[in-house]
């Protein structure tokens, strides 16, 4: 059972609507059956990330096109992955590969990978949101911190991921409490190595600690040397069903 410091009001009614942000699959040609399988019916998708080649690329992927408008024509928010590198990007480099996203593949957003989590490095971070939103109009800003970031950061995005790591750690998590002062809805949780046995108690994490957008899988980083998020969790049909059907406390 995590340990909580403060339970945000309504963490735990089964009201609140949790849903998928998909943090990258790999290509498309490579994972096709991941890509075609976002836009079935019934997948209660927030929104996808597109990481075409370590970013958009140098050129327009024509597969990367086709699956990002695939999801489009469906309703699913598309973002593009900007690596920010714990603050060491130029912000002329992240501000370059948005306008390509943009151009080529229509995104409705932007997830900032690797975001950094000190009060230092906030105002060069809502900088570069500010001059995201300027781009997108109302484009959706996902901040991926990975874990609790100074709060300030919470008024510079739409969502933070405030946790990403595996279900060992996952498990035994704390919340912030100044997360209480927000809705779930502006919290996303991302846990890799979870086991099928123990998918209730990890959707009952979630709840419990304020986050509606999440993504489980049982596939893992290998201590380092993989993308853990590249393919569908094992026991994806399963998750999907949990979701779009509720989940009893």
């Amino acid at each position: 059972m995590p340990y909580l410091t403060s339970q945000p009001t309504g963490t735990a009614s089964t009201d609140l609507r949790i849903g998928f942000g998909v943090p990258g699959y790999a290509h498309p040609l490579v994972a096709p059956v991941e890509w075609g399988g976002l836009t079935l019916p019934g997948t209660p998708l927030h929104w996808v990330v597109l990481n075409v080649s370590d970013g958009p690329g140098a050129r327009p992927d024509p597969h990367c096109l086709e699956a990002a408008g695939r999801l489009r024509n469906a309703g699913v928010r598309v973002l593009g992955h900007l690596d920010v590198t714990y603050g060491a990007r130029a912000f002329g480099e992240l501000v370059s590969e948005a306008h390509r996203y943009l151009d080529w593949y229509q995104v409705d957003g932007f997830f900032l990978d690797r975001c950094p989590t000190e009060r230092t490095a906030l105002p060069e971070i809502r900088r570069t949101a500010d001059t995201l939103r300027a781009l997108t109009g109302d484009g959706h800003l996902v901040l991926g911190h990975g874990t609790h970031p100074y709060p300030g950061y919470a008024e510079a995005a739409d969502q933070l991921v405030t946790f990403s790591g595996p279900w060992s750690d996952y498990r035994w998590s704390q919340v912030a409490e100044w997360t209480a002062e927000y809705p779930p809805e502006r919290f996303c949780h991302f846990v890799h190595g979870m086991p099928r046995g123990h998918l209730d108690e990890a959707l009952r994490i979630a709840r419990w600690q304020g986050a509606s957008t999440i993504y489980f899988t049982d596939r893992t980083d290998r201590g380092g040397s993989a993308d853990p998020w590249e393919s569908l969790p094992g026991y994806w049909d399963e998750l999907v069903s949990r979701i779009g059907t509720g989940v009893s406390e």
